[in-house]
């Protein structure tokens, strides 16, 4: 049952991995129902912060779809794609950080888990770019490209094999998903409006 779960995960996976790499609004419908599936998934696997990362998810992505869909200056207008502001690289860094020691602390005194350190350090990272990418910030791209690479490894050690090719999958389209976003980003900035 759980292998079918997992592949499931992994064919919404695909279509999500499809609409960020082109920036659509749809990611945030498939960011939903993902999470709901690897929730089970993660937690027969014994990846307990992946699973509670995946309750992270859905909240994020509810917020996400009303952030993209927002008003501003009482228009809906598309959320631009940006850079991280400059402010918000330490504070972004700082939290990170210590989500990264409380997830390993829980997981290395609270659980079984086998990939104490590995876990933790995808967990915390994805928590950065996710908001990250709720946020349109072009550089969510490069967190995601070594949480990928890091998570399709750790898939691999642990037998999940169709998770992990799809991770391996998701390191490439992230490469490519940067590029892509960097030029749609250049392409928005040049047809603003001139002051």
């Amino acid at each position: 049952m759980m292998q079918y779960l997992e592949i499931a995960g992994t064919l919404v996976g695909l279509l999500y991995l499809y609409f960020e790499y082109k920036a659509s609004i749809w990611l945030w419908a498939t960011s939903i129902v993902m999470p709901a599936i690897y929730i089970f998934v993660y937690w027969d696997s014994g990846f307990y912060a992946d699973m509670g990362i995946n309750v992270y998810y859905l909240i994020a992505s509810i917020y996400g779809w009303i952030k993209w869909l927002g008003k501003r200056n009482g228009e809906s207008l598309p959320l631009p794609i940006s850079h991280v502001p400059r402010k918000r690289i330490v504070p972004l860094t700082a939290v990170t950080t210590a989500c990264f020691f409380a997830i390993a602390a829980i997981l290395i005194n609270f659980t079984d888990s086998s990939v104490p350190w590995g876990d933790s350090f995808t967990t915390a990272l994805s928590i950065a770019g996710l908001w990250m990418l709720v946020q349109k910030w072009l550089e969510q791209w490069l967190v995601w490209i070594i949480v990928d690479a890091v998570s399709a490894a750790l898939y691999f050690y642990k037998g999940l094999d169709p998770t992990a090719w799809l991770y391996l999958l998701y390191t490439v389209v992230a490469v490519a998903g940067y590029f892509k976003w960097k030029k749609m980003m250049h392409n928005e900035t040049e047809s603003l409006p001139d002051a």
